[in-house]
């Protein structure tokens, strides 16, 4: 079957209402029906729960606060790289920006614009740079880290699509991450501007930042705009960023001229948060 014959049932499938609903079940404090919930994920999905701060299954309320769960302090020790990898995930995709051009899949690109929710004069700075889309799946750690160190200049909310964003529907839907509703952040640092991606998918509940919180819910139909100029809000390479509750990807953005990627990475190559990711040029 082609991916895009696969996707297909994903236009049918009411994505707003099924996302709605896995959100209350996953803030539901059930007791011992949530913690049957977790024991069944952890086994479904193979979580290592020995890495975790707290590997007690029965100690969380809710499923949200197991999958946004802790790591032990020494579970992702940060490499000695210009750059470092932001989560636990796989590479989708990296590398060049071709003019304003991410590639997505073979067949699929999507715009710089599209994505950071229509701003050309943001975009404009990413022109010919690069990028890496990093996909989270279920099993993984689901907290965000920062690649460097960075200034929080601004964030924007952009209204869209629910989609899956596993590897068959970002092969077989156009422009999945510049249509699926997403979070960007906008960071100054050393090296330039820099920007991290939020990207929503079907049944993740919400995505959230350490400086504002839970961003969505609620939804708009419109974009929604923080600037943080006026504000020191500086985050050290490791630190935490964001989550999701419930999995998806993240999409960042780096300058013309800055990076060189590690050798290592790959196409659907597994990494690890604090891992090199890239150095500078």
């Amino acid at each position: 079957m082609s991916d895009r014959l696969a996707v297909l049932p994903q236009y049918l499938l009411p994505k707003g209402a099924l996302t709605n609903f896995a959100g209350r079940i996953a803030n539901a404090r059930g007791g011992s029906r949530t913690t049957a919930l977790i024991r069944w994920f952890v086994g479904r999905y193979n979580v290592n729960m020995d890495e975790a701060l707290d590997p007690d299954i029965s100690h969380y309320t809710s499923f949200n606060e197991f999958f946004t769960r802790a790591l032990r302090p020494d579970a992702r020790p940060l490499a000695n790289a210009d750059f470092i990898c932001p989560v636990d995930g796989r590479i989708s995709q990296f590398g060049a920006i071709n003019d304003d051009q991410i590639f997505q899949a073979k067949g699929h690109n999507f715009s710089t614009t599209a994505l950071v929710g229509g701003d050309a004069e943001l975009a404009a700075q990413f022109r010919n740079g690069s990028f890496a889309n990093l996909y989270l799946s279920p099993r993984d750690y689901h907290r965000i880290h920062m690649p460097c160190d960075g200034r929080l200049t601004r964030m924007i909310y952009v209204p869209g699509d629910l989609f899956s964003v596993n590897p068959t529907t970002a092969r077989g839907i156009p422009g999945l991450f510049a249509r699926n509703e997403r979070v960007v952040c906008v960071f100054d640092t050393a090296h330039g501007p820099f920007v991290m991606t939020l990207v929503g998918a079907t049944i993740v509940g919400s995505m959230a930042t350490v400086w504002h919180g839970v961003v969505n819910p609620p939804r708009s139909s419109h974009v929604r705009e923080w600037q943080y100029d006026d504000q020191n809000i500086m985050l050290k390479k490791g630190d935490e960023l964001g989550r999701f509750l419930l999995g998806s990807t993240v999409v960042m953005l780096f300058p013309k001229d800055v990076l060189t990627f590690n050798q290592s990475w790959q196409p659907a190559a597994a990494v690890r948060l604090g891992e090199t990711m890239a150095n500078c040029r």
